[in-house]
Formats: C-alpha cells, structure tokens, sequence
C-alpha cells in the first residue's frame, strides 16, 4: 500500500503546555497519536516515553524472515497485532520505573493509539480515548471504543453520544497506560484498502467537534495536510479547551 500522511498538533487556547504527542514511522507503517496526563512535565514525560517504547518495539520486531511471515497468512494482521500489544505494555513498564525512579512522575499516564499498516496485515491497538477513524466511500467509521466513563454510560444507554460530548466527566477515562500491572491493550484487526482516508487523534479535537462535522472534512477535497489544519482550527474554534492532535493518512 502506498500511503500519504500528514500530523499536526496545536496547544489549544486554554493549555499552558502540550502533552500530545505523536509518532509517524511510514517505513514501519506505524502511526501512533498520545495524550499525556498528570499534570506539565510529567504527562509530557509519559507522552513521550510511550511513543519512543512503541516505535522502539516495531522496529526491533519486524518480520525478519519469510517463514515468520507466512506462518500469520493465514490470520492477516494477528502479528502486527502482537507487536503492538507489546510495545504498549513495554511502554506501561517502563512508566513504572519511572515513577519508581522519580517521585515527582507519580500520578502521570498517557492515552494511545496507533495503527500498523504492514505487508502481514494491518492491526491497531489503543488505550483509552484517543480514536482512531476511517473513511470510506462518503462515511465515517470509528475503529476505536473509547476506555471512558461517558462512554460506558453511552454503551449502557444511560447517557447519548451528544450529551457524552457535553458532559462534565468527559475527560475521565477508564483505562490508561500509567504503570499499573493489570494494564488492558485492546486492539483490533481492520480490513484497510486502497481509498480509505484514517484520522488518528486526541480527544482535544473529538470532545468539541462532532463525529459529523470530521466527517465533512474528511470527505473533502482537501490533502492530507490541509485537513488536518482544519480539524484544529475547528477544535481551537470551538474554544479550543484542550491539546489537540491528528494525523491523516490516505491509502493509494
């Protein structure tokens, strides 16, 4: 597959700082977005830390030989799936030691989510609410399900999409990589095609902008760049209250 990409990330108006991060390896086909918590500096730090343990793992695990590769054929994406279930919880490790290292990283966490798009099929894994989406002929999927209060409650029909958007526990999320050992990675195996536009971002752009208004913009004409300049400028339109982060990728 060939693939067009462009990221960016914006401060937002009301953050002093940018806790975001993100992550584009088109050699490895990895794409990966974070949202650092627990306060500046160290949710920066776990942001970071994160990203740099991922790509680490990708690149150190690349399907080196033909036989590693054809014994997933026949479950495309299971490999790739593996390698980021990995590099996440390697990324969860090495939190805790930091932590353990420095007393003032106690409480920091990150989000994330990240996408593999390689020849042994393509896999994505996540934690927490950064999303992954894909479009597709004129519609908007999400990929990811949020690890968050509002969305349990949306899951249990106890609260809409619009009101979770709204809420005022929208920011607390359920699952995160922050050093605990119990940690979750869920990840799944999409089926990725030659057409398909995937956005990968922060919950600093999907809190104020409707899955509608993404969808508009990502069913425009627009290059991968100027669509994600778009999307900030929505988010940060919409009082930008937090960091805000996307990468677009269209598949040639």
């Amino acid at each position: 597959m060939q693939l067009v990409w462009s990221a960016r990330t914006d401060q937002g108006l009301r953050r002093s700082s940018n806790e975001d991060g993100w992550c584009v390896r088109e050699d490895l086909g990895l794409f990966a977005v974070t949202d650092g918590m627990g306060g500046h500096v160290a949710g920066e730090v776990a942001s970071k830390l994160v990203l740099e343990r991922l790509e680490k793992h990708i690149e150190d695990t690349q399907p080196a030989e033909l036989g590693e590769q054809l014994a997933f054929r026949s479950s495309p994406g299971i490999l790739s799936a593996r390698r980021l279930d990995a590099g996440l919880l390697e990324a969860n490790q090495r939190i805790a030691r930091e932590i353990v290292r420095d007393s003032k990283l106690q409480g920091m966490a990150s989000t994330a989510v990240a996408v593999l798009i390689h020849d042994t099929g393509n896999a994505v894994a996540h934690v927490g609410d950064s999303r992954l989406y894909a479009h597709r002929c004129g519609e908007l999927s999400r990929l990811t399900k949020d690890h968050s209060w509002v969305e349990d409650q949306v899951r249990a029909g106890l609260l809409s999409a619009e009101n979770a958007r709204n809420h005022p526990h929208r920011n607390i999320v359920t699952r995160a990589i922050d050093g605990t050992e119990d940690l979750s990675v869920e990840s799944s195996l999409p089926l990725l095609q030659a057409g398909d536009r995937l956005l990968l971002c922060s919950d600093g752009l999907t809190t104020v902008v409707s899955d509608s208004e993404i969808e508009a913009i990502m069913d425009s004409n627009l290059v991968a760049g100027t669509a994600c300049d778009e999307l900030i400028r929505r988010a940060n339109e919409e009082g930008g209250p937090d960091n805000i982060t996307a990468i677009v990728v269209d598949i040639l």
